[in-house]
């Protein structure tokens, strides 16, 4: 057997391993006989301006998500007027010390989604989200993938108010406010999610398990959706004597993200 035949038959059972432990977490008695194909949007990307070459990251086709299960909902459509909503939010106390709720920013037909805790500072100020220091790095990791962080991918978080002085969201506030990432993720449909940090991944995954010990492993967000679980970027910002190595982590969680969606990275300038 060939390493690259060896590697494609782990991630198969990564894949398995996690669609199974999801059903078991929901108490699952049975799998169904039959289940829906899969398939996957073909895109062509539009070409470069013959008057200017463009940079290495153009060159990189925009991701889309894949219509496994059709939206009741034109996401066109009902993205806009979902944001709409959000911003008229007062459903928790966040609604009285914001200064604007913070929906999502990228491109909400890519199947690559980045999912956070919360807004910062920064975020609350422009109205989008991780455009502060860590927003900084996350673009750079996206970057490093090979992709145009506005073009290729989907960026939101758990919260879409800023919890004030940047404190850790509260479960009553979560569970607030999670019903809009719900819909917001059944119109995009990504096809991987990298859920950032405790929080998230708590979320999205039901689980009280800390990021050290899930990251790098395969879940499934609501039974379908591969998930990703690593560290947040303010955490790989943060100076310990676990910064590289959470670094390193980092990038091999990303890695496996590039493999599950046959993405090269862009080669090093000469």
């Amino acid at each position: 057997m060939t390493d690259d035949l060896r590697a494609d038959f782990a991630q198969l059972a990564a894949s398995l391993r996690a669609y199974v432990e999801w059903h078991d977490d929901a108490g699952t008695l049975g799998f169904p006989r039959a289940t829906l194909p899969l398939t996957v949007r073909e895109h062509t990307p539009a070409p470069a301006p013959a008057s200017a070459k463009a940079p290495a990251l153009e060159s990189t086709p925009a991701l889309e998500s894949a219509p496994a299960l059709e939206s009741a909902a034109d996401p066109v459509v009902r993205l806009p007027q979902l944001a709409a909503e959000v911003a008229q939010c007062t459903r928790c106390a966040l609604s009285a010390t914001r200064t604007q709720t913070v929906f999502s920013r990228g491109n909400p037909r890519s199947s690559l989604c980045f999912i956070g805790e919360a807004p910062g500072a920064d975020e609350d100020a422009q109205g989008l989200p991780f455009v502060g220091r860590a927003g900084q790095l996350l673009d750079r990791m996206i970057a490093a993938m090979g992709l145009a962080p506005e073009r290729d991918v989907y960026v939101c978080n758990i919260l879409k108010c800023r919890p004030p002085g940047n404190r850790r969201p509260e479960p009553e506030e979560m569970a607030t406010c999670i019903p809009y990432l719900h819909e917001q993720l059944e119109l995009v449909r990504p096809r991987v999610i990298v859920a950032m940090g405790n929080t998230a991944v708590a979320a999205l995954l039901g689980t009280k398990l800390g990021i050290s010990k899930v990251r790098g492993q395969w879940k499934l967000y609501r039974g379908r959706t591969l998930v990703m679980p690593t560290y947040h970027p303010s955490y790989l910002l943060r100076p310990s004597p676990q910064q590289a190595e959470a670094k390193r982590q980092a990038w091999q969680d990303l890695q496996q993200v590039m493999k599950e969606l046959g993405l090269q990275p862009p080669a090093a300038p000469k």
